[in-house]
């Protein structure tokens, strides 16, 4: 069973039920294969509305080994989705908004950045990232 406050969505591949999670992690190894320098440029890259096959492949296999599976690309791209690459592409929607969208009222915040612990400004400020009350 997912946890979606955890950031956690579930995907059906090859008739089994697989649980996927962006951990810090996965979210590490995603800026490093898109060069991104932080969370926001690789948000951007994702919230363009244009995904191609590759970066939707990526992305599942990214949550699918966030999550604790032991699958690689080449079996991932042998996979069948019962609703196909629309179905793949709505897990990795939904994927994305489980990790980056602002948790509801009165839960935990996502996350609050390093300097802000500190007393600091935070100068990159990022809607996903802000505290919600």
């Amino acid at each position: 069973m997912t946890n979606r406050y955890r950031g956690e969505v579930e995907i059906t591949l090859d008739g089994r039920c697989w649980s996927m999670v962006l951990t810090l992690g996965a979210l590490a190894e995603l800026e490093g294969a898109y060069a991104a320098d932080n969370l926001d440029d690789l948000l951007a890259r994702f919230t363009t509305g244009r995904l191609s096959a590759h970066d939707i492949q990526r992305l599942l296999l990214a949550g699918l080994k966030g999550a604790g599976h032991d699958v690689d690309a080449d079996q991932l791209a042998r996979m069948h989705c019962p609703q196909g690459v629309v179905g793949m592409a709505q897990a990795v929607k939904h994927l994305l908004e489980a990790t980056f969208a602002p948790q509801e009222a009165g839960t935990a915040s996502v996350a609050t950045s390093p300097s802000k612990a500190k007393g600091h400004s935070d100068t990159t400020h990022h809607p996903a990232m802000a505290r919600h009350p």
